[in-house]
């Protein structure tokens, strides 16, 4: 979530969809996926806000917003929601990780994306569901089609 929060306007690169992670996982710097939806909605926030520096600023000047400040959000949305299951921001984390497993994106990709040095760190990070288990095919099946 620091990432996200550190995160200042220049660091957005909408002509490659690309969104700069500087100083993330492990203090190092990276270049993650920055999707269509997002930026249509990051675009709108801007319009209204304006932000100059900070992409999300704090409420103190030259500052951040606040993990914290983010949490009480992202709970509060789940609440109005109506979700149940225990969940952080950390958890979209996750399930972007497994949402892009189950697409089809190859481990070493979505372990660049998200920092890890360890893919299994990323392994860990991402949960594979029963459904998409079910999808896969034994080789022995595809041999016997033959």
């Amino acid at each position: 979530m620091g990432e996200v929060v550190r995160l200042k306007v220049e660091n957005i690169d909408a002509q490659r969809m690309m969104i700069h992670i500087k100083q993330g996982k492990g203090r190092n710097d990276r270049y993650t996926i920055l999707s269509e939806v997002a930026l249509k909605a990051l675009r709108k926030y801007a319009a209204m806000e304006k932000p100059t520096d900070w992409l999300f600023p704090g409420g103190k000047e030259s500052s951040f917003l606040t993990e914290r400040s983010v949490q009480k959000v992202f709970n509060k949305a789940c609440q109005e929601a109506k979700i149940k299951k225990k969940a952080s921001v950390h958890t979209l984390r996750h399930s972007f990780a497994t949402h892009l497993l189950e697409g089809g994106t190859d481990l070493r990709y979505i372990q660049e994306l998200l920092g890890h040095k360890s893919s299994k760190t990323t392994e860990i990070s991402t949960h594979v569901s029963n459904k998409s288990l079910r999808k896969i095919q034994s080789p022995l099946d595809r041999l016997l089609e033959e």
